[in-house]
């Protein structure tokens, strides 16, 4: 086979498992994204996240890994809609941001 073939081969197996891992890390970031806004009594809309980044990076061993960061809506009182975040790098989850919310605002007077 000729060179030009062999490399265009290796680019469609390379974008194939890129898809393919993107899928479960996808997946992956979805059970966080869910499980953070249980815990948080949040509620995660749309039931999805989608990618914001996607670069390399180094994990702790010193190996290069994909790092994906996931956006996500999800509701702290049901009528409004906020931003959240999923960082993975590889398939471990690093962060879930779910930003800073208003718990409770009781004015007092003394």
């Amino acid at each position: 086979m000729p060179t030009f073939e062999i490399l265009g081969l290796a680019a469609l197996a390379a974008l194939a498992w890129l898809w393919y891992d993107s899928i479960q890390v996808r997946g992956i970031g979805i059970g966080a994204a869910k499980a953070a806004c249980a815990a948080e009594g949040l509620q995660l809309l749309d039931d999805t996240v989608a990618i914001a980044s996607l670069r390399l990076a180094r994990d702790d061993d010193g190996r290069v890994l994909l790092r994906r960061v996931y956006g996500f809506d999800y509701s702290d009182t049901g009528n409004n809609r906020r931003n959240g975040s999923v960082v993975l790098l590889g398939q471990r989850v690093l962060i879930v941001n779910v930003g800073l919310r208003l718990v409770a605002s009781t004015p007092t007077l003394h």
